[in-house]
């Protein structure tokens, strides 16, 4: 027994010492998690709402930086040039990672090349909603509505290539209907353009969109996942309602600079997974209406691919076009 504990201990020693001593002293001080939306937003929120107990395991204040622009491009550049020392985090949502370098050949990074993937954090539903002054209860009724009154009738996003336009997008082409659609800045934005007869649908994110939906100001007519969402689990999936493999789900992951220490990234990678899995932080993200995750860098790294190799397909067939 003794023999064992040693040799346990020598490799642990071993493996210890074969690390670089950077990364054995890491980490020596603050570290910057950037956020590339402003306060307030939904990855601001969780962003928040991880950096406490991540700064607890570590030992080390993490320190949430926002730096809102270009649709999350400019704070994601920042980090994929940032010092690849394990002293900047990057906390961001698929777009700048998934479809910016599908709607821009001009992008001042390369997600795939010059960022790591840390670990996938939440995910969150998309939730259909539509003006209930356009009589339409159900989304089969929405379906009839909009062929009844083909390209009259406008939906909202949060920009060119946000995961709400190319969600609509998939929509449209299943559905074989056709939508006007609006960019605005924000959700908030849209939720006041529907209010206002601007635009009569959108998918949005649930945390935006429910209260108007209780209020019984905007009518929820389906959520984007494959399945029912533990977050919003009294709307039916788009799929139960006619439109099988439909998935369009929202969702925020960890990254750093590429080349950063491979054991900084298991770190805070472990770290993270236990902290997002813990009953504290699923029922804070439950709140907020997202479902906690925590995976591996691989498992993100396979997420990105396919979600790039998806909206490819979505983005080409519409002819989505950068703004």
């Amino acid at each position: 027994m003794q023999r064992r504990h040693l040799l346990g201990a020598t490799a642990a020693a071993a493996t210890t010492l074969a690390l670089p001593a950077f990364a054995q002293a890491w980490p020596a001080r603050p570290i910057k998690l950037v956020v590339p939306f402003p306060p307030g937003s939904s990855p601001d929120i969780i962003g928040r709402l991880v950096a406490e107990p991540l700064a607890a395991a570590l030992g080390q204040p993490v320190v949430v930086d926002n730096k809102p622009g270009a649709g999350g491009n400019l704070g994601t550049g920042m980090v994929a040039k940032a010092e690849p020392d394990g002293y900047t985090l990057l906390f961001t949502i698929q777009g700048p990672l998934v479809t910016a370098p599908l709607l821009s050949k001009a992008l001042p990074y390369d997600p795939a090349r010059e960022l790591a993937p840390v670990t996938l954090v939440a995910t969150s539903p998309n939730l259909l909603v539509v003006d209930p002054k356009l009589g339409a209860d159900t989304l089969a009724d929405f379906v009839r509505v909009a062929k009844a009154q083909r390209g009259a009738l406008n939906y909202g996003s949060v920009g060119n290539g946000s995961a709400a336009h190319l969600a609509m997008e998939l929509f449209k082409s299943r559905a074989g209907i056709d939508l006007v659609h609006v960019p605005y800045q924000g959700f908030p934005q849209v939720v006041n353009a529907i209010l206002a007869g601007q635009v009569q649908a959108g998918f949005m994110v649930p945390g935006i969109a429910m209260g108007q939906v209780r209020a019984g100001k905007l009518r929820g007519l389906a959520v984007s996942t494959l399945g029912r969402s533990s977050v919003l689990p009294e709307f039916a999936t788009l799929a139960e309602q006619g439109y099988p493999g439909f998935e369009a789900i929202s969702w925020q992951a960890v990254l750093a600079p590429a080349k950063t220490p491979a054991a900084i990234i298991e770190r805070v990678s472990r770290e993270l997974v236990r902290i997002v899995r813990s009953d504290e932080l699923r029922a804070k993200m439950l709140s907020q209406y997202f479902s906690a995750a925590g995976t591996a860098p691989a498992a993100l790294a396979n997420l990105m691919g396919s979600e790039r190799e998806r909206w490819a397909k979505v983005i080409a067939a519409a002819g989505v076009k950068p703004e």
